[in-house]
């Protein structure tokens, strides 16, 4: 007997269990049963039974004793390879960089504590791929030592592969929020989180025009944007060792008195923007004409008052619809609430209210909306009255949707609409902030008491971005990301709002690839490769009593790969990662 596959031209080929004799020097055959449904496991179970060979059960040949995830590990690890981040942390191996290499790694797999890590990595084969399953926490922050002293050199690597003479840096500054008190670093200050009646810590990061990072630096809370320019200056001229470079900066940073500091170094040009009072200085001198935007939503001017300097004049319509809805919004919340004030003031028995308690209700009202300026208040002892002054209103209405980019770059190094897209690059640093405090990295909640170990943490936790960094862009044909964005960057119209490709917009709509895999976000595709397990296996013995043998040989085999993982480790593989 044997088995016997029969194609069919329109259907599944049929699986026939047949028996063969001769008969008169002839072949002749019978169908014994139809087995076409069986599984295929099955069939080749019963092949092989057929041919005479031995069939052992799996559960009596060997046991599976631990499964480990391994799939997103390797991937990462794949990752860091290509990046060859090792060299970058250190020239020569060593314990310590094994450990902050499995620090980064547990990062991006699940970030938590140094404490929680030495747990973690022990639940995936991250431990046994880096060599670190004996580390305690101790050694952690003995690494973390160590990281922090070579954080120049490691920037200085950085800035080798990713800046060059005339190259473009972005630099921008964002705080989070510190749970206790005992940090140098952590001060009251602008806390960007929100989080109420917590200290915070500043650090600005630096990027290479496409937002790779280059640097990182830490701020107690209390610093503001702007002194944090000179650092940036001294780190690109001195430790960089770069003569031309052109700094990318908002207009909170690179002030007028930043930028007046800038001008001792002519080789280091600056992309930065004015302010809404400079904005309107030009145009009440005539030297910005609103009527330049009736045919056209981008124009260069000059100025007096900024001698030396190129302005980039822009107007996007809707964004003046953005900031006309807004506007009214707020106006009407204000009129709201101080209706609110003037029915309590109107309704006190006995004593009215006095104008400083009026005033002190007041206050609160206009300092939540920010719109003291678009109103005329009249309080008086039990009164309170109040008009739009519609001059104001109309005033700054008028330049709604209206911004300027300036620049020291001449026109033959830097167009206009270069400038205009130099400037919206400060974009690729807002991301980094995003993956830093977001679920991918989580740089929050800041776990450290020493002012070293901060600092080391927010380097680390910039290490781990550079990676995160590089595995989107890999991985991109299987996330919900534009493949097509950093192209459209250098050619889209620098001032109309952006727009997602046709091909981002097919993936969010059919939640599929092009090739017919579902699309994810890198957080669920990291736990989708973690599906794929590293199997311990133990051979089945006796010993002479009948007891199992626990020196029998143990194996590794890992899952197979489903058609998912196999095509983001081969798109791991085939990135091409510049500058090693």
């Amino acid at each position: 007997m044997y088995i016997d596959i029969v194609p069919n031209r329109d259907s599944p080929p049929a699986v026939l269990l047949r028996e063969a004799w001769r008969e008169g020097g002839k072949v002749r055959k019978r169908t014994v049963a139809n087995i076409t449904h069986w599984p295929q496991q099955k069939v080749e179970a019963l092949r092989r039974l057929l041919k005479d060979q031995t069939l052992v059960c799996p559960e009596d040949a060997f046991a599976i004793e631990r499964s480990l995830p391994h799939g997103h590990v390797e991937a990462v690890l794949c990752m860091m390879a290509r990046l060859d981040l090792p060299s970058l942390i250190a020239s020569q191996p060593s314990g310590q960089r094994d450990l902050v290499m499995a620090m980064i790694a547990q990062r991006l797999i699940d970030p938590c504590s140094k404490l929680a890590s030495t747990r973690l990595w022990q639940t995936t084969t991250l431990a046994k791929e880096l060599t670190v399953e004996g580390a305690d926490v101790n050694e952690l922050y003995d690494a973390l030592d160590w990281l922090l002293a070579r954080q120049g050199r490691i920037e200085k690597k950085l800035a080798r592969r990713h800046l060059a003479e005339g190259a473009t840096a972005m630099y921008d500054v964002t705080s989070s929020y510190y749970e206790g008190h005992s940090c140098v670093l952590a001060c009251w200050g602008h806390n960007r989180d929100g989080k109420e009646g917590t200290l915070c810590i500043v650090y600005g990061v630096m990027t290479d025009r496409e937002g790779r990072p280059v640097g990182v630096e830490v701020y107690p809370g209390n610093t503001g944007d702007p002194t944090t320019v000179g650092d940036q200056v001294e780190k690109l001229r001195g430790r960089f060792g770069l003569e031309r470079v052109v700094l990318v900066g908002d207009r909170g940073m690179l002030t007028q008195a930043r930028i007046d500091d800038l001008r001792a170094y002519p080789q280091l040009g600056w992309i930065s923007a004015l302010r809404n009072a400079s904005i309107r200085q030009l145009v009440a001198k005539g030297e910005l004409q609103l009527s330049l935007f009736d045919r056209q939503d981008l124009a260069e001017i000059t100025s007096e008052d900024f001698p030396g300097e190129r302005l980039v004049v822009c107007f996007n319509p809707l964004l003046a619809e953005e900031r006309h809805r807004k506007r009214q919004e707020l106006l009407a919340a204000t009129e709201k609430d101080l209706a609110k004030v003037a029915r309590a003031v109107a309704q006190r028995r006995g004593k009215p209210l006095s104008k400083d308690e009026i005033g002190l209700r007041v206050g609160k009202v206009i300092d939540r909306f920010k719109m003291a300026k678009h109103f005329a208040l009249s309080i008086e002892e039990g009164k309170l009255a109040w008009r739009r002054e519609e001059e104001s209103i109309a005033g700054e209405q008028a330049l709604d949707g209206i911004y300027v980019i300036r620049t020291s770059e001449p026109a033959e190094r830097l167009s206009a609409e270069d400038a205009v897209r130099g400037y919206k690059g400060l974009s690729q640093v807002e991301r980094a902030f995003r993956t830093l405090k977001g679920l991918e990295l989580m740089v929050r909640p800041i776990r450290h008491w020493t002012e070293d170990h901060v600092r080391a943490h927010i380097f680390l936790c910039l290490l781990a971005y550079y990676v995160e960094w590089h595995l989107r862009k890999a991985l991109a044909s299987l996330l919900f990301d534009d493949e097509e964005l950093d192209e459209a960057r250098t050619r889209r119209d620098p001032v109309k709002p952006a727009r997602p490709s046709a091909s981002a917009q097919r993936k969010k709509q059919t939640l599929e690839t092009a090739g017919g895999l579902p699309v994810h976000s890198f957080r669920t595709l990291l736990a989708e490769l973690g599906t794929r397990c590293r199997n311990t296996c133990r051979m089945k013995s006796a010993l002479a009593d009948g007891r199992p043998d626990p020196t029998s040989p143990t194996f590794d085999c890992l899952t197979e790969p489903t058609t998912l993982q196999a095509r983001a480790l081969e798109l791991v593989k085939l990135l091409p990662v510049s500058g090693n």
